[in-house]
């Protein structure tokens, strides 16, 4: 697997996927998954909503609070002014993958966003403690 999009959210920002993502308005958070969950690793291809990882969630998911679209270039999501997000006391099965989702309330009806499975500190294996993660000086994502 390599980091992706998924291809509803892509779908969405053309306008043929059933609801639209806000980034700068909606509430966007990230989420720790074990790709060996009874979800299976994320499916760029077929999975649409949160429902279709939930299940492999390590800990408790992370509200983006400073998002930002454009500041660092044009077509690039960030987080740049919130201090490194931190998921505390994380123990469990072994992290693959770092999913970010859009929630409105119900994993059936929060839309997947991307998701990184290759990144500098994937797999981890939690051990109680605090898991930061930092983002890149270019951005988190762009479109």
């Amino acid at each position: 697997m390599a980091n992706s999009f998924y291809n509803a959210f892509l779908n969405g920002i053309l306008g043929a996927h059933a609801t639209r993502v806000d980034l700068d308005s909606d509430t966007i958070k990230m989420a720790l998954v074990d790709n060996g969950s009874a979800d299976g690793a994320p499916d760029a291809a077929a999975d649409d909503f949160w429902d279709d990882q939930d299940a492999g969630l390590i800990g408790t998911a992370y509200t983006l609070a400073a998002k930002t679209i454009g500041t660092v270039a044009a077509g690039v999501f960030d987080n740049t002014t919130d201090p490194a997000p931190a998921f505390t006391a994380v123990s469990g099965a072994t992290v693959e993958s770092l999913v970010f989702f859009k929630d409105t309330g119900s994993a059936a009806t929060s839309n997947l966003l991307w998701f990184f499975d290759t990144a500098t500190g994937l797999p981890l294996t939690p051990n109680g403690g605090d898991v930061n993660v930092t983002f890149s000086a270019s951005g988190i994502a762009k479109i």
